[in-house]
């Protein structure tokens, strides 16, 4: 599916999230524990989500990590609120 340019929505306050065109293949991809700036697959949703503030979010195996943005903190603090569009390369 790449290269993947989404719209992604506020959500909860700590993440932006899109769906995706169709769901990917993660079927022996480990879980994560996202941190500030990683892009991660929902397996219950089938979305991507992009962490701007992960704190106090633990190691889910539905969480699967494909990826970080080299934001600073200070970068990705402006995301909160902010529909954003994103870009995903390989």
């Amino acid at each position: 599916m790449l290269p993947l340019t989404l719209s992604m929505k506020e959500f909860a306050g700590r993440e932006k999230i899109a769906d995706l065109p169709r769901p990917l293949h993660y079927e022996g991809s480990p879980g994560s524990d996202p941190e500030d700036g990683d892009l991660i697959y929902y397996v219950p949703w089938g979305n991507l989500g992009f962490y701007y503030n992960a704190s106090g979010i633990e190691y889910s195996d539905q969480t699967i990590h494909l990826g970080r943005s080299k934001a600073t903190r200070e970068e990705l603090a402006r995301f909160e609120g902010q529909e954003v569009r994103v870009e995903v390369n390989r």
